[in-house]
């Protein structure tokens, strides 16, 4: 310690040209390049924040792609759960009590919430695991699979459970379900999704899905749900909160689940994609990027909703997109939803 003292005393003495020119030439000079760039950097963030985020800058976006923002406010909606129940039964059921409920006419076991007594969220049939509380648009991804019964099935972004859920439910408790997500805190929700709607068939994992090659399993079936940007019909501060790098960052966070899940499909097996936002970056255009990099084709969907987009902001886009199908908030909120088949190899003779 006493060595380590006296050379931190000496060296103004002996070293004070030198410590003057390091600071000269080398500090300051290094510092003030250090503060103009992160000044600039600073600039640069709030000009995109300012100018490529804020609702005008995205509702302009909206209108050039055919659509024009307006305030909406999605209904409640229920998912009976049919491995568990009849779906006249419990809509008996909950009128006794005082929920009034109307079948959703593009879903085959949902329904609106009309008008209701109580929450929907509080009577015994839901807490018996009987149906689930799941927005309406949302149940269109799993339906869109052509057979899920003995199959191999992974939902690769599955919290908070409400879509493993549903392919249990498709599944007829049959087969096995693979069900992951990467954050720990969110799996409990899920885990408790799945016990009180009486899933049997599912396997819970802690994984990032851009790892999911590494269980070394191939699946029939996988459902790509990914994080994404969201939309304003369910987050009053989401123009607020929102810019165009988050949708860009997302985009490519998509991508790499998309390319990893693709790895862990069967030849044949069916990808259903989907997405709760409205930016074409994670939606059209991502699908674009899949068809054309990673061997897979889209499948016509007979389903709710508008064809997807083949010119984006004036790029043109293969004419299979329109297979997938865009939602427009209004009775449900944003959504976009993609069929996918992995294409089969065809040996040359």
């Amino acid at each position: 310690m006493g060595q380590v003292a006296i050379a931190r005393q000496s060296l103004p003495q002996h070293n004070s040209f030198a410590n003057l020119w390091f600071c000269r030439k080398i500090l300051w000079p290094a510092t003030a390049s250090f503060i103009k760039y992160h000044h600039q950097l600073f600039i640069k963030k709030l000009a995109i924040f300012l100018v490529m985020s804020g609702k005008e800058f995205f509702e302009k976006r909206y209108e050039k792609l055919g659509w024009k923002y307006r305030d909406v406010n999605p209904r409640q909606a229920i998912r009976i759960n049919v491995a568990n129940s009849e779906p006249r039964d419990i809509v008996e059921r909950l009128e006794s009590r005082g929920i009034e409920v109307e079948a959703i006419p593009f879903l085959e076991n949902g329904f609106w919430v009309c008008n209701s007594k109580l929450s929907v969220g509080a009577t015994p049939e839901y807490l018996l695991g009987l149906y689930s509380i799941q927005e309406a648009s949302a149940q269109i991804p799993v339906s869109l699979f052509t057979e899920a019964k003995h199959r191999i099935m992974l939902d690769a972004c599955a919290a908070p459970g409400g879509k493993t859920v549903q392919m249990a439910d498709q599944m007829l408790n049959t087969g096995v379900l693979m069900a992951l997500d990467v954050e720990k805190r969110r799996l409990t929700a899920l885990a408790n999704h799945l016990e009180r709607c009486h899933v049997k068939n599912a396997v819970v994992y802690e994984m990032d899905a851009r790892q999911v090659s590494k269980l070394n399993v191939k699946f029939d079936g996988v459902l790509l749900d990914v994080p994404c940007s969201g939309n304003a019909a369910t987050d009053k501060d989401w123009f607020r909160r929102r810019t165009i790098d988050d949708v860009k960052r997302n985009a490519e966070l998509q991508k790499e689940i998309l390319a990893e899940a693709t790895k862990v499909l069967k030849d044949d097996g069916e990808l259903i994609y989907s997405t709760c936002s409205l930016e074409p970056e994670e939606n059209e255009l991502n699908i674009d990027w899949a068809i054309k990099t990673l061997g897979l084709e889209t499948e016509w969907i007979d389903c709710y909703g508008d064809e997807g987009l083949i010119n984006v902001f004036g790029k043109e886009l293969g004419g299979s997109i329109e297979n997938c199908r865009r939602i427009w908030p209004g009775k449900t909120q944003g959504f976009f939803v993609c069929k996918l088949r992995k294409r089969v190899a065809r040996k040359r003779n």
